[in-house]
Order: C-alpha cells, then sequence, then structure tokens
C-alpha cells in the first residue's frame, strides 16, 4: 500500500498540490463545425485545475500552482478555480506573455468530427520552470499531482517536471498521469520517451490502456513500467486495474449514460486520491475513481459536483453483484441514494481520515 509523503501540521501544507496549465475554454452553443458556430459559451479547462477543483469539492484542501497572463482571461482562471475552494496564492501572473486559450466542438472527441483550436503557443503557463516557480508552495503538499501535459508545453516546462519527479528523501507522494497528447509532441517527436521517463519518477502513476507503451494490456503496461508503488492502467467502458506491490486488483466500471464525454479521467484521478488521502484500499480508491469518473461523465462540461462522501463510501462498498447492477446518468450525484438503495446495501465502512 502506498503510504501518503508528508504529515506536517503547518498552515501551509494541504492535501494536494496540482501544478500545470490551466485555459479558458469556449463551448460552442450549437453542435457543428468550429467555422459554423457563432457563439461560445466560457468555460475553464485544465487536467491539473480540474483534478485540484473536484477534490476541494469533495472536502479536500487543495493548492493550483499554475502561471497565467495579467490579463482578463487570467483574472477569470484565477477566480473560477478560487470559487471552487482551491487556494490560488501561489500562482504567478506573467505580464509579457498571454494566458491560454481554446476552442472545441460539441461533439464526442472520439469522433472525427470532433475539432479543437488551441491558442497556446507562447502562454503564460510556458514559461514555467524552476526559476520562475515557487517550488517551496509546489512541494507544500500531502500529495503533488502532475500530469504529461506540462512537459510538452516548453523545455523550461520539462526542466521543471524533471526537478519535481526526481526522487529525493522528503518529498510528497507524487502522482503522475500520463495524459498523452500527441498533438502537443508533434514537434518534439518525443513524447513517449519523455512521459515514461517522467512515469518512472513519480509513485502513483494513471495512464489508459490506449496511451501506453507498446499497448497489449494491463500486464505489458506495468512490465514497461515497473518503477511506480502503484500503478493504475484505465481500460476505458471495461474498468481500471491497479498494480501495487505484488498485487493487483481490477474493477470494473459501471454503466453510465454519457452527457459528454470529457474531464472523467481527471475525476478518475480525484477520486483515487481522495481515496488515498483517506487511506482506503486499493479496491475502494478504484470504486470512488469510477464513482468520479461517472460523475463527470453525466454532465456537459469537465466539471461536475462530486456526489456526497456518505453516498459515494456507500456504493464503494456494495458488494460486486449491487456493485455491477449500478446504472448511472444525469443527476445522480443528488438522486444517487435511490440508485444505491436499488442496487442493495452494502456494509457499513469505517470513514477513516488522514
Amino acid at each position: 500500500m502506498t503510504a501518503i509523503g508528508r504529515t506536517s501540521t503547518a498552515p501551509d501544507v494541504v492535501d494536494v498540490v496540482a501544478l500545470g496549465e490551466s485555459m479558458v475554454t469556449f463551448l460552442p452553443s450549437r453542435p457543428g463545425r468550429l467555422a459554423d458556430v457563432t457563439s461560445f459559451d466560457r468555460a475553464i479547462g485544465g487536467a491539473e485545475s480540474n483534478v485540484a477543483c473536484v477534490l476541494a469539492a469533495a472536502g479536500h484542501s487543495a493548492r493550483w500552482v499554475g502561471r497565467v497572463g495579467a490579463d482578463g482571461f487570467g483574472d477569470h482562471l484565477v477566480e473560477a478555480i478560487g470559487a471552487y475552494g482551491v487556494d490560488v496564492s501561489a500562482v504567478r501572473r506573467d505580464p509579457a506573455r498571454p494566458t491560454g486559450i481554446y476552442f472545441r466542438t460539441a461533439g464526442d472527441r472520439a469522433t472525427d468530427a470532433h475539432e479543437v483550436a488551441y491558442y497556446r503557443a507562447g502562454s503564460a503557463a510556458s514559461a514555467m520552470s524552476v526559476h520562475t516557480m515557487d517550488l517551496d508552495a509546489i512541494r507544500s503538499g500531502r500529495v503533488l499531482h502532475l500530469s504529461g501535459i506540462t512537459p510538452a508545453l516548453s523545455a523550461d516546462c520539462l526542466g521543471l517536471m524533471r526537478e519535481l519527479t526526481a526522487r529525493r528523501p522528503g518529498r510528497p507522494l507524487v502522482s503522475f498521469d500520463v495524459n498523452h497528447r500527441p498533438g502537443l509532441w508533434r514537434e518534439a517527436g518525443n513524447g513517449p520517451e519523455v512521459l515514461l521517463e517522467l512515469a518512472r519518477g513519480a509513485d502513483i502513476v494513471f495512464v489508459g490502456e490506449d496511451e501506453a507503451w507498446g499497448a497489449g494490456g494491463p500486464g505489458a503496461v506495468r512490465a514497461a513500467l515497473p518503477e511506480p508503488a502503484l500503478l493504475v492502467v484505465k481500460q476505458g467502458a471495461t474498468g481500471a486495474t491497479a498494480f501495487h506491490g505484488t498485487d493487483v486488483t481490477t474493477v470494473p466500471a459501471l454503466t453510465v449514460d454519457v452527457v459528454a464525454a470529457v474531464g472523467a479521467g481527471d475525476a478518475f484521478a480525484a477520486g483515487f486520491l481522495s481515496a488515498t488521502l483517506r487511506g482506503l484500499p486499493v479496491r475502494d480508491r478504484l470504486r470512488r475513481g469510477h464513482l468520479m469518473a461517472a460523475a463527470a461523465l453525466t454532465v456537459p462540461g469537465d466539471l461536475a459536483a462530486p456526489p456526497a462522501r456518505d453516498l459515494a463510501d456507500r456504493l464503494a462498498a456494495l458488494d460486486d453483484a449491487a456493485w455491477g447492477r449500478l446504472r448511472l446518468g444525469p443527476g445522480w450525484t443528488r438522486a444517487g441514494e435511490r440508485a444505491g438503495e436499488r442496487a442493495g446495501e452494502g456494509a457499513d465502512e469505517e470513514v477513516r481520515t488522514p
């Protein structure tokens, strides 16, 4: 079982610090090509800040560390992320570089019709480095959550990631979501190799089976990445498999009436980390990951209100048969108690706090 890194009670220590770029997202008001959409709704997007927001909404103390422009979009990001209860005091403002933005179509990202237009080249976040960021603030969490998006932004960002994933005594528990985005690595051309290098330095690694090195099932992923104490291989609608020590735990995914297939990976990581902070067994960590992912899948945007902790605990405690019968749709986080009752009661669970 992976242990939590820090136990300090200093005021500036939080449960989780998430480092990475957050951008202002423009979501179309209707389906169609970007060329045809005439109006967009503004939202926020960023893998790491998404994790911080979900964890804060779930009752944990979370800090997002990033770099945004000294512009209106930067103001919006800091205010919107802070509104979730996330500490944004360590976010740096860059007077010379803009905040990144992007536009996307309303369609499923898995289809050929989906379009994303990024305007992030030369953004404030691309200037993150060991010299421009507060390393003490970054390391002030019991868990430090990172992703493979950051090292693709610039050579300085890669240098920062190498510093943070270096195995040194006293560092926080390092969580790394591989998040391989081939488009970001088009110029460098070495994305898989860099991501494998960084993943080897982490304590907890999340990786999709389809984005892993030489895909061939969870066992093949573990063979390529034996170093992390806890490796989670996400297998889409099939489920997820965790390798921890010599043990292997697989938990099937839930049946979900999907509204939008966005944000589920970040929500899964948040659910898993929330359960890790509580010292729960690996099976329950995976189940909470699936429940958080189900919350994200049943709303239109990247971020969803997580289920109340007692509801998540109750559903996660169901026996295997009842877990398999669960079907979650829009609004389940509010009406989900009835779904838990229909699926059948699980055993009472002791709630252990960090």
